[in-house]
């Protein structure tokens, strides 16, 4: 049809009309034609749309006829899929999703019962019903996730849908192309902006380039913001530089995740240097967060204001990523992830220091959290300072910890990956730490001395690694075959509290090595896991539960025989009595995956008292304090068996001590240690009466990794009159914070 109209207007230019006023039209047509007289089939164009996406993935749309469509589910297939993620310009797809998963699509079901083997050039080649002939609805259309890497020199079809609902940007690869002067600063803050597209780098015209830009191209790279800058160098160097402009626009919001969320903007003529005229290449500027920040400007960091936070991540295995909790009344809660978008995600990331979030993720994808639920359908502009001037619901009833939101963000390039490597192990998260050193002027690969070597410092080296959470530390690693080139130690007396971004920022020795079981088969080594358990005393319990007992010394022999009487017991008359202040334990697994003790069932010991083995030398410590601070009594709990007591509905018992049977907690389920058992209590036979601090803290010793160490520790104001105690005001952790800025109260 299209080709008859482009032969008849041919006719009337050789019949002498004045052919300027048809150019256009014939030329835009001729591209039609010449395009679908190849393969007989119409050109299209596709994009991806919808709802709660990243970039690479969508609603799938066709633009056809002057109109954007969908393509409905029917018959749809991975095959199909392929052919749609390579014609987006994705090297492969990863998945298919039927019944609108990103949100019903407007407009026209372009295309319905799609078959295609896989290695059609575009979906327009693969058998269907015919373009507009369908008996769908909006609810049935088909979703796609490609692959995030793009195909190398992959030249991109522009000519259709570049109206007001254009298409979005589509180039192989974004870079911060930083001057000589700038090249050796990590992380790259500045520089001409460049984008690939046909296998080449190119610039774009500032003409037309905005702020709102800018911000997306900064939050892509990790940086919270954009900044001014001196553009005298830059258009020194623009002068000088060979130019390569690419050959469009682009119209951001602000609150794209990424590049390719935003617009295509008009076309530019390319013609030589004139392609951007009175105007020069893109320079972008950003201003990194406090973690980031160059060590040599000191400057810099003192331009922050070190205040109290309101939202903070927790859980999350890399920086830059958790379970979003916030602050309100001198108390830390969570978010419902009703209404949870990437909008609001970018909003926190952006606020603790990140760049644009790469992901707002539900369902407690980060673990659960504790106490109560602050802010319900969360609804951001995406430009707001913080989360808690976004607007929300206060009343979060029906949400429970199983729906906390949690956020991934983009973080800057620091290259801490480069710096160290696993050697010997079986996989890629396991073997022997080997470190990046100078010596003697030049950089040589070394082992880690395994002395004081724990749990804490794996989990600094598997998240500098990226490899996600520690779920062992060796001190030996004889067994893994490790580089024989990197075999001296050039790192020893390593001590981390697990806040470090990478392992050098662990308190160590320098360059004065000083290990005396020297590396070798001694040298360090870890392996990594991808999720972690996360363990939650139950203070509500402990309250509940706490009463005071006098017992004979007769009926304690086991108890002292495992040390869980105070010293003084050693000398007390077996007709004595000793006062014992017992509670209950619950200890709930909020994790991502099963807590099992580090020792194998070989390890473990036989108590001959109580009957029973110890998984774990200690499981956790009972402390009573003065309010100062100072210890006054202590108890401490073996873990004789961990196992489930309860769970969740829905979730099956998987750990039973009978039998030796496998000892552990299930995530969902909680071990309760009741106080009438054996130890479960602090002996306070010497304390005298007054006001005290009572402490349980869980997995002392980290021998166990977990996601979240920062509520292992629970506290309660504990008061004891000589007759009776009464424990009140128990809290987890940090959950309760006592120095809270006069602000945070009001602005939640």
């Amino acid at each position: 049809m299209l080709c008859d109209i482009f032969v008849f207007f041919r006719r009337l230019c050789n019949e002498g009309l004045n052919k300027l006023a048809v150019y256009c039209l014939l030329f835009t047509l001729w591209t039609w034609c010449e395009a679908q007289s190849d393969s007989g089939t119409p050109v299209i164009q596709l994009r991806l749309a919808g709802e709660k996406r990243k970039h690479y993935e969508g609603r799938v749309e066709v633009f056809y006829n002057g109109e954007w469509g969908t393509v409905c589910d029917d018959d749809f297939s991975f095959s199909a899929a392929q052919v749609v993620c390579r014609e987006l310009g994705f090297i492969d797809a990863e998945s298919w999703s039927p019944s609108a998963k990103y949100g019903k699509g407007e407009g026209r079901i372009w295309l319905d019962n799609v078959h295609c083997s896989g290695g059609e050039k575009s979906l327009a080649q693969c058998e269907s019903n015919g373009f507009g002939v369908s008996d769908c609805k909006h609810s049935e259309d088909v979703g796609v996730v490609c692959t995030q890497k793009r195909i190398p020199g992959f030249k991109f079809i522009r000519t259709q849908g570049n109206g007001e609902e254009g298409v979005n940007v589509q180039v192989e690869d974004v870079r911060i192309r930083a001057t000589y002067s700038q090249r050796k600063r990590i992380p790259i803050t500045e520089g001409f902006l460049e984008v690939k597209d046909g296998g080449k780098w190119r610039q774009i015209c500032n003409r037309d380039w905005t702020e709102m830009n800018s911000r997306v191209i900064c939050g892509m790279y990790g940086f919270p913001g954009e900044k001014r800058f001196n553009t005298r160098p830059y258009k020194l160097l623009a002068t000088r530089r060979k130019k390569n402009y690419w050959g469009f626009s682009v119209n951001c919001t602000g609150n794209e995740a990424d590049l390719s969320d935003c617009k295509l903007g008009h076309e530019i003529e390319l013609k030589g240097n004139s392609t951007c005229q009175e105007g020069m290449p893109v320079v972008i500027s950003c201003i990194p967060g406090r973690a980031f920040a160059p060590s040599v400007s000191t400057g810099f960091r003192k331009a922050y204001r070190i205040e109290q936070p309101l939202v903070r991540l927790r859980g999350g295995a890399m920086i830059g990523e958790g379970r979003v909790e916030v602050l309100k009344n001198g108390e830390w809660g969570t978010v419902c992830d009703d209404n949870w978008n990437i909008r609001a995600a970018t909003v926190v990331c952006r606020e603790l220091g990140f760049g644009s979030a790469k992901e707002a993720l539900t369902g407690a994808r980060m673990g659960q959290g504790i106490g109560p639920v602050h802010m319900n359908e969360v609804e951001c502009s995406g430009f707001e300072k913080s989360l808690t001037e976004c607007y929300f619901n206060r009343d979060a009833l029906g949400c429970s910890h199983e729906e906390d939101a949690a956020v991934k963000c983009n973080v800057p390039a620091m290259g801490f990956h480069n710096r160290l490597r696993l050697s010997g192990g079986r996989n890629p998260y396991e073997g022997r730490v080997e470190v990046l050193a100078e010596r003697n002027g030049s950089l040589v690969w070394g082992t880690v001395c395994s002395e004081s070597w724990g749990t804490m410092e794996a989990m600094v080296v598997c998240k500098q690694l990226g490899l996600g959470f520690a779920s062992h530390a060796f001190q030996e690693t004889w067994y893994w075959q490790g580089d024989s080139s990197a075999d001296n130690v050039v790192m020893s007396g390593v001590r981390c509290s697990g806040t470090e971004l990478t392992l050098d920022q662990c308190l160590h020795h320098g360059k004065h090595i000083d290990c005396p079981k020297g590396g070798g088969r001694f040298a360090a080594g870890v392996s990594c896991t991808q999720t972690a358990p996360d363990l939650v005393l139950s203070s509500q319990v402990v309250e509940q539960t706490s009463y005071l007992e006098d017992r004979p010394m007769y009926a304690l022999q086991c108890a002292q025989e495992e040390r869980c009487l105070s010293s003084s017991a050693d000398k007390a008359d077996s007709t004595s009595y000793r006062r014992l202040f017992r509670f209950s334990s619950q200890i709930h697994n909020n994790g991502q995956s099963d807590f099992r003790p580090r020792a194998g069932h070989q390890s473990w010991i036989w108590h001959e008292c109580h009957r029973h083995f110890h998984s774990m030398e200690v499981f956790t410590h009972y402390d009573l304090l003065s309010l100062n601070g100072t210890k006054v009594a202590e108890g401490h709990k073996a873990s004789f068996c961990l196992e489930d007591t309860h769970c969740d509905e829905g979730i099956q018992k998987r750990y039973e001590c009978a039998n030796f049977g496998a000892q552990g907690i299930t995530v969902g389920c909680w071990d309760t240690y009741r106080h009438d058992i054996d130890c479960q209590w602090i002996d306070i036979t010497d304390v005298l009466p007054g006001d005290y601090i009572f402490q349980v803290v869980i997995n002392p010793n980290y021998e166990v990794a977990e996601s979240d160490y920062t509520n292992n520790i629970m506290k309660c104001r504990c008061r004891y009159d000589g007759h009776r105690i009464w424990t009140y005001n128990c809290h987890i952790g940090e959950n309760r914070n006592t120095q809270v800025l006069s602000s945070s109260s009001h602005l939640l």
